[in-house]
């Protein structure tokens, strides 16, 4: 594929002959201004920006601060200057652009510039491809989603990975929260460094405290050796402490230093340490309720929360049901050795109607269940989990008008009472109504 030029000049003469210069090698685009520039930049994919550095009213730097502002890959910039303003490309420089070159110019050399900058574009754009690979090859699961939460979501995972704030992420358990932070840690710089996860509600008090920051021999009994830490296993990349609400005040104290001074001490030890790690933090909880009542440090969730990302339950963003169930048929189908291909309609209706109150994780493990049940190459109502094999209002309010509500209500009442023996007492418990609306079902089904 051919490589994109834009040339930004107020001369004509000097666009017209750089464009025809170039033409043979590159795909020209051409600005009579750095707002033209930016308009093509916003539309059209570009390599190498060439522009000169003086033009009235939006000069070179203009350009190139609002180039700096924009995401992905970004076009590798060459200036044009005069002799008595290359102190303002010397600072063109510093801001990231490539090179510049001075008037009378010389083409040879700067067919040279554009090659190298051309290279360098490139290289980018493979290490960011690279960067992307790894982090793909790490994560076991990939993030689906299509609703406008979870975009943005995404986006702002990947905006805020460049940096090194910390983040917490909230939202109810089961919602993904553990994937949003691998997410940031493998679009971020430390993606070839260790990612370290720490349940913090997996351990009791005096334990968490060893596990986070290590401990001295004869620290306590059993310490037979020196033990390092998860943040000293983390030096160079990323810690994530899951259910962070479940953090003890003694931990509270010590993580608050480390986030002010980045230095801790191990348990039983006076060494102090000093490593570089990035923290990401996740809770299910309300830590707003837990500061008011005192079991949470205020000064701790302002450190915490320098950048908030909240995950909503799956139940508020029903577009993700059918990608995600998708993703995990086909996940699933490939580990339990079924040639699964498809969800029924009936079933994706039941499915987008059910309100997971386990948000993703209930649904991956509803979809496993179903791909195991399943005998054919199609998920069917006969594959459901049991707990599912109910007929409710709201269901009938979500799939009216669809042709398969009907069905549906009709053969989740024959499966009940089929289960039953007939008992309709029982049947009606098993479907979650009363027994007169189970009553009304069976008159008006025939049954």
């Amino acid at each position: 594929m051919t490589a994109s030029l834009l040339i930004v000049d107020d001369d004509k003469l000097t666009r017209e002959t750089l464009a025809s210069a170039f033409a043979d090698k590159y795909h020209i685009l051409v600005a009579r201004n750095g707002l033209e520039a930016l308009k093509i930049l916003e539309t059209e994919k570009v390599d190498v920006v060439l522009s000169d550095l003086k033009m009235p009213d939006f000069d070179g730097i203009s350009l190139l601060e609002r180039i700096n502002q924009q995401t992905g890959v970004l076009p590798a910039v060459i200036f044009i200057t005069g002799h008595a303003t290359v102190d303002s490309a010397v600072l063109a420089m510093k801001l990231g652009a490539h090179d510049f070159i001075t008037k009378p110019l010389n083409l040879d050399r700067l067919a040279l510039l554009l090659e190298k900058a051309l290279e360098t574009r490139q290289l980018r754009e493979e290490n960011v491809q690279l960067k992307r690979s790894i982090r793909d090859s790490y994560a076991p699961v990939h993030i689906v989603g299509q609703s406008a939460a979870m975009e943005k979501i995404l986006d702002l995972a990947v905006q805020v990975s460049s940096s090194d704030a910390s983040v917490l992420i909230e939202g109810e358990s089961g919602t993904g929260k553990e994937l949003i932070a691998s997410l940031i840690h493998f679009e971020s710089h430390r993606a070839s460094a260790p990612f370290i996860k720490v349940n913090c509600a997996a351990f009791a008090e005096g334990v968490l405290e060893s596990e986070l920051f290590g401990h001295e021999r004869g620290a306590f009994t059993g310490a037979v050796a020196s033990r390092k830490g998860r943040f000293e296993m983390a030096d160079g990349g990323t810690l994530f402490l899951d259910e962070i609400g479940d953090l003890p005040v003694s931990a509270q104290i010590k993580l608050l230093r480390f986030l002010q001074e980045r230095t801790f001490e191990r348990v039983g030890g006076n060494k102090t340490h000093k490593v570089d790690v990035r923290v990401i933090s996740a809770t299910h909880r309300n830590l707003e309720e837990l500061v008011r009542t005192g079991a949470f440090r205020e000064d701790l969730h302002y450190r915490l929360r320098v950048v908030r990302i909240t995950v909503p339950p799956l139940r508020e963003r029903s577009d993700d049901i059918e990608p995600l169930a998708m993703h995990f048929v086909q996940h699933f189908s490939k580990i339990h050795h079924r040639p699964i291909e498809e969800i029924s309609d009936d079933v994706m209706c039941l499915m987008k109607t059910h309100r997971w109150s386990g948000n993703v994780r209930e649904l991956m493990n509803c979809v496993e269940s179903m791909v195991v049940m399943t005998k054919g190459n199609r998920v069917t109502l006969d594959s459901i989990p049991d707990h599912m094999h109910y007929v409710c209002d709201a269901m009938h309010s979500e799939c009216q008008g669809t042709g398969v509500l009907a069905e549906m209500e009709r053969q989740a009442i024959v499966d009940a009472l089929n289960k039953t023996g007939g008992n309709k007492v029982n049947a009606a418990k098993l479907l979650g109504i009363g027994l007169r609306t189970l009553y009304r079902k069976i008159d008006r089904w025939g049954l």
